[in-house]
């Protein structure tokens, strides 16, 4: 398709706001729209936002004002604007935010203005989704996926494993022929690699019952072997490092990019800054879906963003009109190939699965056909503030808690909080 690689440009140092304006001045009676877009995980899209307002102040005669928000302070501002009625008639929300702004009143139900959401990638749709009611349209995703040194796997005639079994034997070979790299690091500050091998052994964080009762699953037999799994690779295969234990994503990317480890769960954004850091790992960076246990994948998390018309909009129509606008093929596309996520739609991720380009195709799989979501609930927020699930995994690292002791201690947490009884 004559694209490059769908990458991250990790933006820092970025300003608190930036306004980009189409040119105009707006609608007949000076009508405008907000929108807040936010940034931080992709390049800058300033030139993107302001011709996808070009187009619609042709199509509509209205001026749409768009200001990027930075991640980090994206949800307090949310709050604030809540509590203030300064809300914008569109945003960008991240999938875990929607269901606590919809719950809040904050979000406009959109179910009839969506129509048939067959197309929607499910896991999206589902975190946009409340007691059967649209709130978030999905736009895009991120997703992980394993990341390997092409040349280490080369060198020792290894392929890329379809199982659990193959991916322990293959770091074992890398663990006895390269005594200068650790093969998989298990990083107890990283919630997205431990969940795969939870899901793949078909557990789960919590369900929630016909009752609207939230029941925890971590401490399952089924998410218990996934952690074991996951941990062992650290403990009992040694495939790991003893400064792993409190290590975040970044700090697997950090190791990876220094030559210290060779397999890693990181993100479709993850490749092109790799190159980018270290230009010399150029065609020695390779993915693979995360295999399953027994074959076939297992389920990704699928983190990224759904597109809200908030309920302090004038016009729903119009804010609806933008939405479709900006999730529509032609820009859903250019959005992929600028940034390092996938499109919400199954049709408009396709080409991305049937792509040729191994540092693409691999993640868009996943995503397609591999991608899970965390609980939908407005409290599922602070099970991550709590750092729950990384508290479970660094315990067991440590060796300050077993297993059965570390899930059932996190299941206890996860069942109050999201049954309102949390912090």
């Amino acid at each position: 398709m004559g694209r490059k690689h769908v990458l991250p440009v990790v933006a820092l140092g970025v300003s608190v706001a930036l306004t980009a304006t189409a040119c105009g001045t707006g609608g007949p009676s000076g009508q405008s729209l907000d929108v807040w877009i936010m940034e931080g995980t992709h390049p800058d899209a300033s030139a993107f936002f302001d011709e996808v307002a070009a187009d619609f102040q042709a199509e509509t005669g209205v001026q749409v004002n768009v200001e990027f928000v930075p991640w980090g302070d994206a949800h307090d501002k949310f709050v604030t604007a809540m509590a203030g009625g300064t809300l914008p008639d569109v945003a960008e929300v991240g999938t875990t935010w929607t269901p606590e702004f919809a719950d809040a009143g904050a979000l406009v139900d959109v179910t009839d203005l969506a129509g048939s959401t067959d197309d929607y990638v499910p896991e999206l749709l589902e975190a946009g989704t409340i007691d059967g009611r649209l709130y978030g349209i999905p736009w895009f995703a991120g997703v992980r996926t394993v990341v390997y040194r092409t040349d280490v796997f080369e060198e020792l005639g290894l392929e890329e494993p379809t199982n659990w079994d193959e991916l322990r034997e293959a770091a074992a070979t890398i663990e006895e022929e390269r005594d200068d790299i650790a093969a998989f690091p298990v990083p107890g500050g990283a919630m997205f690699s431990l969940l795969p091998f939870v899901w793949g052994a078909g557990g789960d964080i919590a369900v929630r019952g016909d009752d609207g009762t939230w029941q925890a699953e971590i401490d399952s037999p089924e998410s218990r072997e996934g952690i074991a799994f996951f941990t062992d690779l650290a403990l009992e295969d040694g495939f790991s490092t003893s400064g792993a234990t409190t290590w975040l994503e970044t700090d697997m990317q950090d190791a990876f990019i220094r030559g210290d480890s060779a397999m890693m769960i990181a993100g479709s954004w993850a490749p092109e800054a790799i190159t980018q850091t270290d230009p010399e790992l150029e065609g020695r960076v390779g993915a693979f879906p995360i295999p399953g246990r027994d074959g076939g994948y297992s389920p990704s998390f699928l983190g990224g963003s759904h597109l809200s018309v908030f309920s302090d909009t004038e016009d729903e129509d119009l804010a609806w009109q933008y939405v479709q606008l900006l999730t529509s093929d032609d820009y859903a596309r250019r959005w992929t190939e600028e940034t390092s996520y996938f499109p919400g739609r199954q049709s408009q991720l396709e080409p991305f699965s049937e792509s040729e380009d191994p540092l693409v195709r691999p993640f868009a799989v996943q995503m397609s056909e591999a991608g899970h979501g965390v609980p939908v609930s407005p409290a599922w927020g602070q099970i991550e503030g709590q750092r729950v699930l990384q508290t479970m995994v660094q315990a067991i690292l440590s060796g300050e808690a077993s297993v059965e002791d570390a899930s059932a201690t996190a299941a206890e947490t996860i069942e109050e909080t999201l049954n309102g009884g949390g912090a």
